[in-house]
């Protein structure tokens, strides 16, 4: 993992894509990067981001090139959207049912804002590091599932809620969010291809140029890939969002015609 995003002597080095959509929603009145005050927000820099410097493999570093994701600033305050990725151990006497291992939160410019490991309720019979990137090390000190629960379900409430297939996440966490505040790279319907919902690694490759995925995951590249999609979408997303709610609205207060005498 890399160091606290507010270290002045290792700020991430700013890229193109995150830069020209910056200046791109300006020019069109996105309100993307509004910042919320709130009690979590005077916290974030030293409580929410976690064991930061014990996690090297929280971050990918390719010194060849700025990756696509990597940031613009340090900027770690609370925005009004949030993008979530979890990664999941096997639990049960096989190892095959998830339970909840690891979960990373970014704002809008793509900065951690929470990143725990989570000790699972029950006894964990598979890692999954090929995948979840999670070892045994990384769970010694790791928060209790109860105490990340809240944590994440405050920090969530009344912001806009940007992930892939989300539900499996929310699921895990066995929380609930509004559906109408939901922003899911898996369902949105220029990300599908006939009809069928495509892979993270997928949609962050023909439409960002990134390559995610290779390996094992990395929750924080994730979640970055999924706002930066909702992102570079939004203004055409939020609209589709607005006009259904609009008819939806005007069906239900349609009065019902009277019947025959």
């Amino acid at each position: 993992m890399a160091t606290k995003a507010n270290n002045s002597n290792n700020k991430l080095p700013i890229n193109p894509n995150w830069a020209q959509l910056q200046q791109k929603l300006k020019r069109q009145g996105g309100p993307v990067f509004k910042r919320t005050s709130t009690n979590s927000e005077e916290e974030t820099p030293k409580t929410l981001l976690g064991k930061r410097k014990e996690r090297p493999n929280a971050e990918t570093d390719d010194s060849s090139q700025v990756s696509v994701l990597n940031p613009i600033n340090n900027d770690c305050s609370l925005t009004d959207a949030l993008a979530m990725d979890c990664e999941m151990v096997g639990v049960s006497s096989e190892g095959n049912k998830s339970a909840l291992g690891r979960v990373t939160l970014v704002n809008a410019w793509g900065n951690i804002v929470y990143d725990e490991f989570v000790r699972p309720m029950e006894r964990i019979v598979d890692f999954r590091t090929a995948i979840s990137g999670i070892r045994p090390r990384d769970l010694k000190k790791a928060k209790d599932f109860h105490t990340v629960q809240m944590k994440v379900a405050d920090l969530l409430k009344g912001r806009k809620l940007v992930g892939h297939a989300i539900h499996n996440d929310l699921k895990a966490l066995l929380l609930s969010h509004p559906r109408n505040d939901i922003r899911d790279t898996s369902e949105y319907r220029l990300f599908l291809k006939e009809g069928r919902k495509r892979a993270l690694k997928s949609l962050a490759a023909e439409f960002l140029g990134a390559k995610i995925q290779h390996g094992e995951h990395c929750p924080v590249e994730d979640a970055r890939a999924a706002m930066l999609l909702y992102q570079k979408n939004q203004r055409q997303w939020e609209g589709s969002i607005k006009a259904h709610l609009s008819i939806k609205g005007r069906h239900k207060n349609r009065k019902p015609k009277k019947g025959k005498d």
